[in-house]
């Protein structure tokens, strides 16, 4: 039986006692479970989906020493952080408890019927949607609670009706397990079957595949690397019938500085830069890991002062032994593809130090390893000649969670066309700030075109997720107690 470990992110100690893999037989036993769930939870009412969500939130709050404690011991993100997330997860939970109870699953469209004989003339029909079964959740390493067991992906699927198996992260496993024992007491209190949200856990490829090749899994939602979604894409496409696959992947998310904001406060937004750069050790997916600036004095100017804010962050230690070495080998990668390093910061170990890199736009968009994200403190600087290399340097990238655009404030032709260019591979366009942070709200898009996700039309943060399990129904000439039912499935 293969087994995994908790370690502390600061030593790389082992810490506790060796956990057993899910095996094939645990992973058909959750999925089955959550299946049997699936046929009560999908018509339960908002009301009953709404208590679930603020129990589950409620749990978190009542443990939060003892789960924080666990998070920062096999993550290193720290009490301050944490407790922030821990905040947001929360505040998940209860936003989609509220999105329930309102009754939003449940919307619909009514088109009554029209007297005479087509095109315009057409029975009773109503619109609505039902929730899509099981949904197979990947949690991911660098949010242990708002990514992670109880985080978006789950609270959205409960919302919509949906009954959950969780894949939890390798990377805390056993804050995993003490989330889940959350769930277990809440499920037993509010007399819900034990099978609502099932947990599996496994280091290895095996158990992410077993769980997305069962039969009775109806979607999947994922967070991670491109490589690893990409994978679980082809599994979820190659089943004897294809589910949806949502993966959140990886992203460069670009950001333009224009001259004329760099002239107008370069100092200021070099140390904010910084900041983001190095925030969480870079582990974000919203990570500025590129640059984009036009050659000339104030970019020269912009440069320095970057490179000076950097050398004044202190990052800290990765979430693995693993993601660490991919970051030395990414920036290894982006050398010996022709960027220059203007920074390498050396750390204090095991942390590793704020990286900055320099290549020409024409180098970038050759060299398509250039392209790739490398997760952690570093950015990549592309010096382009013209407004007309920017838009190539975009059109290379592909696709992005975020662009950034500073300096596009004033309605001109180069700005529209940056917007538009922007806006072709991104989900989400910012023209002040930076892109690290994502706020959980009603007009939020954390998506975009390939590599950045699978599903651009879609969202993973924000009201929006609920969408993603749910499937659009007509009912024509329905008899009236089903009309009455006002949207709840059957």
């Amino acid at each position: 039986m293969s087994t995994l470990q908790s370690i502390n992110a600061r030593t790389g100690e082992p810490h506790g006692k060796t956990l057993n893999a899910s095996t094939e037989q645990d992973i058909d036993t959750a999925v089955t479970e959550a299946h049997a769930a699936f046929a009560t939870w999908r018509s339960s009412t908002g009301v009953q989906r709404a208590e679930l969500l603020e129990a589950l939130a409620k749990g978190l709050e009542g443990e939060r020493e003892k789960l924080v404690a666990w998070a920062d011991l096999e993550t290193a993100l720290g009490p301050v952080r944490l407790n922030g997330e821990l905040d947001r997860t929360t505040f998940q939970l209860r936003r989609f408890a509220d999105i329930a109870q309102r009754g939003e699953p449940f919307a619909v469209l009514d088109d009554p019927a029209v007297a005479g004989g087509p095109p315009a003339g057409h029975p009773a029909m109503v619109r609505q949607r039902v929730p899509l079964g099981p949904v197979a959740m990947f949690a991911a390493s660098n949010f242990p609670f708002a990514f992670s067991v109880l985080g978006g992906d789950t609270a959205s699927a409960l919302a919509a009706g949906c009954s959950v198996v969780v894949k939890a992260h390798p990377g805390h496993p056993g804050l995993s397990l003490q989330v889940f024992a959350i769930i277990q007491r809440v499920l037993k209190a509010l007399d819900l079957p034990a099978g609502l949200i099932g947990l599996v856990q496994g280091a290895g490829v095996e158990t992410g595949v077993g769980l997305i090749r069962h039969p009775l899994i109806a979607a999947g939602a994922f967070t991670g690397s491109t490589r690893g979604g990409a994978a679980l894409q082809a599994e979820a496409n190659a089943r004897p019938r294809p589910i949806p696959f949502y993966g959140e992947l990886g992203s460069v998310n670009p950001l333009i500085a224009l001259p004329a904001a760099l002239a107008a406060k370069g100092g200021e937004l070099a140390t904010t830069l910084a900041g983001s750069i190095t925030l969480g050790c870079g582990q974000f997916c919203t990570n500025p890991g590129l640059l984009v600036l036009i050659d000339g004095p104030e970019t020269d100017t912009f440069i320095d002062q970057l490179t000076l804010a950097l050398t004044k962050q202190q990052p800290h230690p990765m979430l693995t032994p693993g993601m660490r070495k991919a970051f030395d080998a990414g920036i290894k990668r982006f050398m010996e593809a022709g960027a220059r390093s203007l920074l390498q910061g050396q750390g204090t170990p095991p942390a590793p130090g704020p990286q900055l890199l320099q290549v020409s736009a024409q180098r970038f968009i050759e060299r398509a390893e250039l392209r790739d994200e490398v997760f952690g403190p570093s950015s990549l600087i592309v010096r382009c000649a013209s407004v007309d290399e920017v838009h190539q340097v975009l059109d290379a990238v592909g696709g992005s969670l975020t662009v950034t655009l500073w300096g596009a404030d004033e309605d001109s032709a180069d700005n529209r066309a940056l917007v538009r260019s922007a806006s072709q591979i991104a989900g989400r366009v910012l023209f002040a700030g930076v892109p690290t942070g994502v706020a959980v709200t009603a007009a939020q898009q954390h998506g975009g075109p390939w590599p950045s996700s699978t599903a651009p039309m879609t969202t993973s943060v924000g009201d929006a997720a609920l969408e993603r399990f749910l499937r659009p129904v007509c009912l024509q000439d329905a008899p009236a107690w089903l009309l009455a039912r006002k949207g709840v499935p059957c």
